[in-house]
This record gives C-alpha cells, sequence and structure tokens, in this order.
C-alpha cells in the first residue's frame, strides 16, 4: 500500500490543532480473552461489572455482535485486519507447534493508523503474527502480574496515553483473563482453577463468588463441578472490569476520556464445550460496548447485526480515513465488513440483519472448517468435515466440567445430546427465535427446506465473494 508524503502527513496532523478544529481522534481497543455475554449489563445479576455497566450506559451496547470464529488467534487477526481467516491466512493458534501466520501482503488496522498519522500501542496479549503485518510503534510491557492484571495494564499505558496530546493515539489493550490457566485456587481451595485466580494482584481487590450463586446457561450442564468453574471464571471477569475502571480514570485525569473512543469486547465465547471453538451462539454472539464522542444518543440498546470483520472498517472511518481511498499493488484494497460507526444511536437499523462465519482450526490438530450464516430468525452452519468427530481444544478436554461428563458417562451436555455435539451433520439450521439453544437441527425438514436453500444460496456467494479455498468443496461433494 503507497505510504503518505511527509507533507500529507504534515497536514493531516495539523488539522486536528489548528484553526479550532476537533481533537485528536484517540481509540482504545480493550480486547478481554474467552468471556461470553456475562455482565451486569448483559443482564447477568450475579456478576459485579460496574465499570462496564457504566461504559454501557455512556454508550451502545451490542445485543447481536458476533466473531467470525472462536479461536483467540485466528479472531484476533480478523479483529484487526477486517478479512475473514480464509483470505488472511491466519487459521489458528499463532504460538507453538501450531504456528499459523498472517499472509504479508495483509494491511493491519495498527499499520493503517499509524499511516495516518496514529501513535500505536499494543500492552497484553499480542498473539498474531508476523509483527510486520501487525507493527505497533510501542509493546508495553513489564506490569505486575503480565496480560492477567489489567489494572498495572493500564497504570504502564498511561505515559504513552499522555506522551503527545496533540496527536492521536491507538491504544490496543487485551487481557488474557478470563481465559483458562494457572494453577488452583487460593479462595476455593478444592475447585481447580483455569482462570488465573491462583495469586495476587497489584491493585486488584478480588471479588469471589461462590458456586451456588452463579447462573448457569443452558448450553452448559448445572453440575458442582461446572458451578465451581464459573465462580472461578466470573472472579477472572471482575478482575478485568476493575483495570477497565483504572484506564478511563487515567483517561479523565489527563482530559481525554471525552474525545477517545472506547471498545471493549471478547474475541470469542467462554472457554467452555459448547462454546468456545463452536459455532454455536455462546461460541459467537459477544460483548460489544461502543462508547464514541461523537454518537448522537446514549446508552443505546442496539439489535443491528455486527461482526468482527467491521471492526477495522470501522476504527479507520471513525478516524477520518476515507475507505475508498485504500489501495494495495495500485487496485483498491477491499475488506469483508463496512463500518458501523454511523449507526451507533440507532437502535434497529436496516440493512444490519445477518453475518457470515469462517472457522477451521483452533489449535492445528483441530481441523474441523464451518461456514455459518446467521440471520435474525435462523442459523445455517456447513460443517465440511462432518465426516470427522468434532474435535476438542486441549484446555477444553481437560476442564473438570467435561471431565464429569466422562466419568458419569451422561447422556446430556447441557441441553444438546453429547452423541450430537461429538458427531454433527453436513448441515445444521436452527429457528434461533424459538430454538435459542440451537437443539432442533430443521435441516431434513421439508417445511423448511427452501429457507435452507435461501441461506445455502447467500453462504456460497459469500464463500465465492470472499475467495474461500473451501468453496472447491462444492466442485466434488
Amino acid at each position: 500500500m503507497k505510504k503518505p508524503t511527509l507533507l500529507a502527513l504534515a497536514i493531516s496532523l495539523m488539522s486536528w490543532t489548528i484553526l479550532g478544529l476537533a481533537a485528536p481522534k484517540n481509540i482504545v481497543m480493550f480486547i478481554v480473552d474467552d468471556q461470553g455475554l456475562d455482565a451486569g449489563c448483559y443482564g447477568n445479576e450475579v456478576i459485579q461489572t460496574p465499570n462496564l455497566d457504566q461504559l454501557a450506559r455512556e454508550g451502545t451496547r451490542f445485543t447481536n455482535a458476533f466473531c467470525t470464529t472462536a479461536s483467540c488467534s485466528a479472531s484476533r487477526s480478523v479483529i484487526l485486519s477486517g478479512l475473514h481467516n480464509h483470505a488472511n491466512g491466519q487459521y489458528g493458534h499463532q504460538h507453538g507447534y501450531n504456528n499459523f501466520h498472517t499472509r504479508t501482503h495483509i494491511q493491519s488496522l495498527p499499520v493503517l493508523l499509524a499511516d495516518a498519522g496514529y501513535r500505536t500501542a499494543s500492552v497484553g496479549k499480542y498473539h498474531v503474527q508476523p509483527e510486520a503485518v501487525y507493527h505497533f510503534h510501542h509493546y508495553l510491557k513489564g506490569n505486575q502480574g503480565g496480560s492477567r492484571n489489567p489494572v498495572t495494564m493500564a497504570d504502564i499505558s498511561a505515559p504513552f496515553i499522555t506522551q503527545d496530546p496533540e496527536r492521536p493515539f491507538f491504544l490496543y489493550f487485551c487481557t488474557s483473563d478470563p481465559h483458562r490457566g494457572g494453577g488452583y485456587a487460593t479462595n476455593l481451595p478444592h475447585a481447580p482453577n483455569y482462570f488465573g485466580n491462583n495469586q495476587s494482584y497489584d491493585g486488584v481487590t478480588e471479588v469471589t463468588y461462590h458456586p451456588e450463586d452463579v447462573i448457569v446457561p443452558p448450553y452448559l450442564p448445572d453440575t458442582p463441578e461446572c458451578r465451581a468453574e464459573l465462580a472461578q471464571y466470573y472472579q477472572s471477569v471482575s478482575r478485568i472490569d476493575q483495570g477497565l475502571g483504572r484506564l478511563i480514570e487515567i483517561l479523565k485525569a489527563n482530559d481525554l476520556y471525552e474525545n477517545t473512543l472506547i471498545l471493549y469486547l471478547s474475541d470469542n465465547g467462554i472457554a467452555f464445550p459448547g462454546a468456545k471453538t463452536t459455532l454455536y451462539d455462546p461460541g459467537m454472539n459477544l460483548p460489544l460496548i461502543i462508547r464514541s464522542p461523537d454518537q448522537e444518543k446514549r446508552g443505546i440498546v442496539t439489535e443491528a447485526m455486527v461482526s468482527w470483520v467491521s471492526l477495522t472498517p470501522t476504527l479507520l472511518d471513525y478516524a477520518g480515513i476515507d475507505l475508498a481511498t485504500l489501495k494495495s499493488d495500485g487496485k483498491p484494497y477491499r475488506f469483508h465488513g463496512r463500518s458501523f460507526h454511523g449507526i451507533l444511536s440507532e437502535t434497529d437499523p436496516e440493512g444490519w440483519d445477518h453475518v457470515f462465519a469462517s472457522h477451521t482450526f483452533h489449535e492445528i490438530t483441530m481441523y474441523y472448517p464451518m461456514r455459518a450464516i446467521r440471520t435474525k430468525r435462523y442459523k445455517y452452519i456447513l460443517n465440511l468435515a462432518h465426516q470427522l468427530p468434532y474435535p476438542f481444544a486441549s484446555d477444553l478436554y481437560a476442564a473438570p466440567t467435561w471431565q464429569e461428563v466422562i466419568k458419569s458417562n451422561t447422556k446430556k451436555y447441557g441441553q444438546r445430546d453429547v452423541s450430537a455435539y461429538l458427531q454433527r451433520p453436513r448441515h445444521e439450521l436452527y429457528n434461533v427465535e424459538v430454538d435459542p439453544q440451537e437443539i432442533v437441527n430443521l435441516a431434513e425438514n421439508p417445511e423448511f427446506s427452501r429457507t435452507l436453500s435461501n441461506l445455502q444460496r447467500r453462504l456460497k456467494v459469500f464463500q465465492k465473494d470472499s475467495q474461500d479455498p473451501w468453496i472447491v468443496k462444492y466442485r466434488y461433494e
């Protein structure tokens, strides 16, 4: 992509400071790791998330926000590129033996913002590669507790935020909470902990929960093991909330809050079987709260269906970058998503009524390509490798919640048959309005044959338009 000239960059920077024009349009993208719709503002009356709830009251809360692939690295590449994985190449995990890479020609959000004059910094979890594609000016490190302590993450971000008030900044703030991992719990000595609650964190006042008090969602089994894990998960989410509060304090103390767009979102769903790594709604339908300085109304709850492929175009649009002018090798640079910055004050805007999903890997051993289209009424999932048993992420398989299923030999996992979870058909069709748990597969029901055909046609067009390599399977299957 052609870089801006020094003169153009100088003019861009001057426009923020001279002649009384608007203040720099700062951006904070606050991404958490494996959080579902578990927050006070999303209706959970047990979990304590006061700072997130306040952000929702001041901004826009999306009820129909979806990742495109329920896997950490893969989803983050979509967030930062505006492209589905089958186009950007980051099919699965970046780290270790998985070693998936984004294609080198991809233009990422931090690079595009830097080209437009933004200062950029990453703090916490990164989890994509190569670095040259996802390059930030600064990588902020050294905080106590690592990326599980969002309070110290906020503190070490302060110098970057305040160092040059005349230039806008982009802060990519990524926690490792509430991802599984780390030791055993200190507050519940007999409950295995996979949510980082086994140590103390500077600046954090731990909020603990009793297993009897948690809300077990219908897609999970109501067992002692699951309740104990949910209590640990809640604690990790409350720790995140304190980091969000601290970051907002820093912005306000430096008179930056009113000209900073803040996004709060999760990369994928909760780290339990039935959610993360699946294209069922618990894996895809995620929190998204945006507070934009220039939105006309606040405290909005919107039903607009938006996807993580639209995050990069939305932020570039907010930054004042004309997407139509972006080019690569002399050709227009095309994102799979589109900006929704202009609908933040609308509760049910027209034209935002469906999303697509494309999942291929999590760990490299977990090949299970799925493509999906989700409307407000229906979801269609195409399981391209349906002959295979559904693969488990290593941490989800080891989770006490799933191990109890194995030990007890139960036939049900939440409301779903265990056999149906492990061995899936080629086609899945659900009426999510009447069957939100996606239990009754309508794909073989003749009453829904026209609905199925319509969604299949739309999905195939999407695959063709987005240059999905897996479209070749239509030719010989």
